[in-house]
Formats: structure tokens, C-alpha cells, sequence
């Protein structure tokens, strides 16, 4: 996807710094940019706007609002960039817990926007690959442990040595135009309940 082609969802309550945001973003280029000044009903916008990335900027945040848009972010996935004033700890780590891409505390000004934006976009992207691969070697180990089971049951069941025992699974799998995992998951299943 081509940066500036991004959709861009700026929330801040602040008309002034909303302005240095916009400004910033449409100086790099960005024509696509939705400003908004009040926090409650985003959810439905972020639905109906579906943008790309989302910054968020807030001069005094306080734990509800904080709260508020760490649900909210939360269930969405989507690089956030977010700008404070200032901050703690606990702060830092519910909006990093919230999948928040960028945490910028006081650090708002307009050149600043375009480099920050585009770490928020790389880093999301590098989290949301790393947690598909996560996700697909997990997977993969629970194929293995499925196989290593179905094997393990026609072995006993069938009086079979390994290699003959995965040389029947790998047959069927194909026979059958399935994975062998699926194969393997119907042996453990129909030996579940014969047993």
C-alpha cells in the first residue's frame, strides 16, 4: 500500500493541535485525513471511516479516557499513534498492552508527525507479522502433535510399525484430497469414541 494513500483518523480534543497534526500530515503529502475533536462515538466512525492508521492526541490524559480508548483500540487493528503531554509508567504500558503502535510523550510538533506516522505503520506491520507467525507455528505444532497421536493409534490399533503407521495417514490424505493433519484429526476423533 502506497503511505499516501492512507485514510487517516486524527482524534483530538484540542482544535490547536489537531491543527499542527493536520498541517504536518498534509505537508508529507497526506490528503486523507478525518479530524475529530470528541472522543465518545468514535467507535461507530472508525466503523463507517475504516481508516488505515489512527492518531491520537491528547494533552492531559486521564484514566477514563485513557481507558476509553484502550478498549477501543484494543479490539481494532490498526497502527495508533498516540501523543501526550506527559505520562507514567502504567500509562505507557496499558497503551502499549493496547496495541498502541507509537507512544510519543511530549513531542507534538508538525515535522515531527510524517516520521512518527510512518514508525507507527512499520512497527505495526512488524507486530502483526510476528504474532502470524506465532500464531501459524503454534499451529503447525498442534498438526504435529495431532499426526504423532493418529500414528500412535494405528500403531496399536492396527498392529503397524511409525513408518508404515504415517505411510497409511499420508495415503488416505491424499486419496481423500485432505490435509494430512484433517486425516489424522479424524483418526484421533473415531478413536475417541471407539475407545
Amino acid at each position: 500500500m502506497n503511505h499516501l494513500d492512507l485514510t487517516i483518523l486524527v482524534i483530538d480534543e484540542n482544535a490547536v493541535r489537531a491543527a499542527i497534526i493536520d498541517e504536518g500530515l498534509r505537508e508529507a503529502g497526506h490528503h486523507r485525513v478525518t479530524v475529530v475533536h470528541e472522543v465518545h462515538g468514535i467507535a461507530r466512525l472508525i466503523e463507517n471511516l475504516k481508516p488505515d492508521v489512527i492518531i491520537i492526541d491528547i494533552e492531559n490524559p486521564n484514566r477514563d479516557m485513557m481507558e476509553h480508548l484502550f478498549q477501543l483500540t484494543r479490539s481494532i487493528s490498526r497502527p495508533i499513534a498516540m501523543f501526550v503531554d506527559r505520562s507514567d509508567t502504567a500509562s505507557i504500558e496499558a497503551a502499549v498492552d493496547a496495541g498502541v503502535s507509537a507512544y510519543i510523550v511530549d513531542g507534538l510538533r508538525k515535522e515531527r508527525v510524517k516520521p512518527i506516522l510512518d514508525m507507527a505503520v512499520s512497527r505495526f506491520n512488524v507486530f502483526n507479522r510476528l504474532q502470524r507467525e506465532l500464531a501459524e507455528a503454534r499451529s503447525a505444532l498442534e498438526e504435529r502433535k495431532v499426526i504423532e497421536r493418529a500414528k500412535g493409534i494405528l500403531m496399536k490399533m492396527r498392529n503397524l510399525s511409525e513408518e508404515e503407521a504415517f505411510t497409511l495417514l499420508r495415503q488416505t490424505a491424499m486419496n481423500e484430497k485432505k490435509r494430512l493433519a484433517d486425516i489424522a484429526q479424524s483418526v484421533v476423533t473415531a478413536a475417541g469414541m471407539l475407545l
